[in-house]
């Protein structure tokens, strides 16, 4: 039986301005789960917003204090980032990916939005011509809409028939014409938490190389694939990297989830050292400076978007990437709650019939994380998202993410030990419906 009827939905969505629930922005089923416990009192089960759902990193905040009380927010931090987090997060890349990019190529942004705001205009202005981005798509949304709020245009495919060797020819085809700039993926995957497999990384690193693009990868869910430990730092096995097939890349590293330190919006560009000190005439011209990449990102693109970072927030995370490294903490064991509840909610919607749209990598089952992806029967996503809402569940359609498959985004971070029963009765309620 629903818990929502048909017309107690409706009347959120149209008092809410949502057009088209079915392709509902994370915000806008946010909103309408919202509304419903409001105007019922009854809570919903949260799967939409990938917000962290684990206590702060407390090193980071006591390191923040510190910071405030040693009088940092007097003056303007550096667009460049404070040394104390540049050197910290040359040596956790170094730990934790087995890669060497030097201190001044450790780039501090307001979030990985904002980092990945910045590489998007400068990659996309560095070579007269190459103007495009390639997603390999299921990826954030968010990223898409940067991409419209500059005017560049995009190409995408979803990666569910394109995995091992697939990749390669369906890359080439899309790299050939010439006019690809750069290539986004999130590694683990957000949304379907697939990971891409060592000969994939290869693969688009030499073709990276080959066609010269810069390869922006996403790490918001750094060493979180729990199949293999990744926590000890400087031991192998390594979290895996493009950074070992190219030296066209960006590296994006947040302190959102591994720390869940998202209130405080901080993140890290690691730039290959090669990209970083390499010249380009379009962006000398475009800007009235050396035209060399890094300088021009840091200085004459992130600087006009933030003005740099938030001092005390550098110091909090140089303190916790500082820790990490010297295996003072383990984050990877920390955010392993969210693999133990993906595990749990898994098995109640699979009991009730539902299924796991990416359910594998190349060459073994995907694991479990901080999402998942699930689909009932002939459901559109669309479709399932707004059935779901009845049952009180909520979440996100996959086609919001460029992906071609149907279903809808589980996220696990907003579970709790007191909703198992909950969730359990209200998917029993769902198949009994359906």
């Amino acid at each position: 039986m629903k818990i929502f009827s048909e017309e107690l939905v409706e009347q959120a969505t149209r008092e809410l301005h949502v057009a088209d629930l079915s392709r509902a922005t994370i915000g806008e089923v946010l909103l309408v789960a919202q509304y419903l416990e409001q105007k019922t009192g009854i809570p919903f089960i949260r799967m939409d917003q990938g917000s962290p759902g684990l206590p702060v990193n407390h090193f980071g905040v006591e390191a923040e204090k510190a910071a405030l009380d040693r009088g940092v927010g007097s003056q303007y931090p550096a667009a460049a980032g404070v040394p104390e987090l540049k050197t910290q997060a040359a040596r956790f890349i170094k730990a934790f990916l087995n890669v060497d990019i030097s201190e001044r190529a450790c780039v501090p942004t307001v979030g990985s939005v904002a980092g990945s705001y910045g590489s998007f205009i400068a990659c996309t202005q560095r070579i007269t011509g190459k103007n495009k981005v390639l997603f390999i798509d299921p990826g954030f949304p968010i990223q898409k809409s940067q991409l419209r709020v500059i005017g560049v245009e995009w190409r995408e495919f979803d990666i569910y028939k394109y995995r091992g060797q697939a990749l390669r020819a369906k890359l080439e085809e899309m790299l050939s014409e010439g006019d690809i700039a750069a290539i986004v993926y999130s590694n683990p995957n957000n949304p379907a938490w697939i990971c891409l497999e060592e000969s994939e990384l290869q693969i688009i690193g030499e073709l990276a190389t080959k066609y010269d693009v810069v390869v922006m990868e996403d790490l918001a869910y750094f060493c979180m694939d729990f199949r293999r430990d990744l926590g000890h730092p400087f031991e192998p096995p390594y979290a895996p990297t493009v950074a070992h097939y190219t030296d066209n890349y960006i590296l994006m590293l947040s302190s959102s989830k591994i720390f869940s330190y998202a209130g405080q919006r901080m993140a890290l560009l690691g730039i290959s050292d090669k990209l970083y000190d390499q010249h380009y005439p379009a962006l000398a011209q475009r800007y009235n400076d050396a035209g060399v990449f890094g300088q021009t990102l840091v200085a004459s693109i992130l600087y006009m978007i933030t003005s740099g970072c938030t001092a005390s927030t550098q110091y909090a995370y140089a303190e916790m990437l500082r820790l990490a490294t010297e295996g003072k903490i383990n984050f990877v064991e920390d955010t392993r709650e969210y693999a133990r509840r993906a595990e749990r909610m898994k098995k109640i919607f699979t009991d009730n019939g539902f299924h796991i749209v990416y359910d594998r990598d190349v060459t073994e089952q995907v694991g479990d994380g901080f999402f998942f992806t699930i689909g009932y029967g002939n459901m559109s996503g669309g479709e399932l998202l707004r059935e779901l809402l009845y049952y009180g569940v909520s979440s996100i359609s996959l086609s919001t993410t460029g992906s071609q498959q149907q279903g809808v985004r589980a996220c696990t971070s907003r579970m709790r030990d007191d909703l198992y029963d909950v969730m359990e009765e209200r998917m029993r309620a769902f198949k009994a419906d359906h």
